[in-house]
């Protein structure tokens, strides 16, 4: 029950799962550790969907960053493509990276920062202060654990912003920012692309001048050491897997829309079959 304990967002079997097993009794088996952004929660699901299509049997496991990367280290989880680089998940890295195959990068020109509606009259961080009252002197984050929420603590005191940040969730965070667009409220939060949100409204980043939030990321596939010897067809699959922005932002869409992430997923591989046969044969 240790790899229960380990995982914040909770398990998914209740007996708790195993450490992967090795040669052929885990030749069709793969365990998905991941966050739960919305970007990562599409991802997952379509990654999920093409190693079904390919005939293994999939356990997605939600988890927060930190725990991610010590269960990939630890070999308690097979892979994850929910690794945002060099900048977002740099401290789980530097402590866990020795231990983790870094497998490739499945999407390029992701970048995080501090968000707000266009509508809003000030264009940098370097201006918050200005207008803290017209925030409430609070920017609006996700789970305590994201990368982005330590970057954003990093930027209240680079900046001396006059400002707290309110932990969250993903979902309260996107709920809060989709009611004050609709009554044209200022709101500043934690956000992040791709996502559905930037297809939604009219959002912008503002200005980081002191580089607290990095430049463009891209999100990295990661793999338990070994991942590569005992199971050599599973690891090809997630080498070849990446896609667009605006591949994950329609799976995101039709989540935020209603539909069920697996079904979301689904939808979209079904419909990009060229991309997911090559991802499975090459």
């Amino acid at each position: 029950m240790l790899f229960c304990g380990i995982f914040i967002a909770g398990c998914t079997d209740e007996a708790g799962p195993t450490a992967p097993e090795s040669g052929a009794e885990a030749a069709k088996e793969v365990s998905i550790g991941y966050v739960l952004w919305d970007s990562e929660i599409a991802s997952t699901n379509v990654l999920k969907s093409v190693y079904e299509q390919a005939g293994y049997e999939v356990e997605l496991i939600a988890v927060d960053a930190g725990p991610l990367y010590q269960a990939l280290a630890n070999g308690q989880v097979d892979i994850s493509i929910s690794s945002w680089m060099p900048a977002t998940h740099a401290s789980y890295w530097s402590t866990y990276g020795d231990d983790i195959d870094m497998v490739g990068q499945n999407l390029q020109g992701a970048r995080i920062g501090l968000v707000v509606p266009t509508y809003v009259t000030i264009d940098s961080i370097t201006e918050m202060n200005e207008v803290a009252d017209q925030f409430g002197g609070t920017i609006t984050g996700i789970e305590p654990g994201a990368g982005i929420m330590s970057a954003t603590e990093n930027a209240i005191e680079v900046y001396d912003l006059d400002y707290t940040i309110l932990s969250s969730s993903s979902a309260a965070m996107t709920a809060q920012l989709s009611s004050a667009y609709a009554d044209g409220e200022w709101i500043v939060v934690t956000g992040w692309t791709p996502h559905w949100s930037f297809v939604r409204f009219d959002l912008k980043y503002l200005d980081d001048p002191e580089g607290v939030y990095g430049g463009e990321e891209y999100i990295g596939s990661l793999a338990r050491m070994g991942f590569e010897e005992d199971n050599p067809e599973a690891y090809a699959i997630l080498e070849r897997f990446s896609w667009e922005p605006e591949d994950m932002e329609t799976v995101m869409l039709a989540v935020e829309d209603g539909a069920k992430p697996a079904d979301a997923a689904q939808a979209w591989v079904d419909a990009n079959q060229e991309s997911v046969l090559y991802w499975i044969n090459g």
